[in-house]
């Protein structure tokens, strides 16, 4: 069995992946970047990336750059208005809300759902539930550091 030439491994299933990333906004705003970290590992169709953002970069070998435009349905969708709940300000107790602020709180199922406080009327607090990025057009810049098969346990 020969053995593979490592540069020409490409992104694919069942492959190692590590690489920089930088994700922007429309604007050029950076929402996050691993520049100023550690590179991120992760095995294609783990679900450490959301599968709009695996595809563009399939193919790809170490040593390449992708510049890939991602929209909100391959992204984080579309914002949507169900997502966005009125809570009693009573409900809060001893904290208080502030616009803005990224808030834990418990889903149906007694896990953490984080919601963003976007409005305080007298006695109401609107919290919305939508993912941050959600209805964002993101652009997704990566550099292929290494591409390999990935460890099977």
């Amino acid at each position: 069995m020969s053995e593979q030439n490592p540069a020409e491994y490409r992104i694919d299933e069942g492959m190692e992946v590590t690489l920089h990333f930088t994700l922007k906004l429309e604007d050029g705003t950076v929402v996050d970047s691993t520049h100023d970290k550690a590179p991120a590992t992760f095995q294609v169709g783990d679900g450490n990336l959301p599968p709009g953002f695996e595809h563009p970069i399939k193919g790809l070998s170490a040593g390449e750059h992708g510049r890939f435009e991602i929209t909100p349905e391959h992204a984080f969708g579309q914002h949507n208005p169900q997502n966005i709940q009125r809570l009693k300000l009573d409900d809060f107790g001893d904290e208080q809300p502030e616009v803005g602020v990224v808030m834990s709180f418990a889903d149906p199922a007694g896990g953490e759902l984080p919601g963003v406080i976007s409005r305080i009327d007298d006695d109401q607090v609107e919290v919305d539930f939508n993912h941050p990025l959600a209805g964002r057009t993101l652009t997704f810049e990566v550099e292929v550091i290494e591409v390999k098969p990935a460890q099977t346990h």
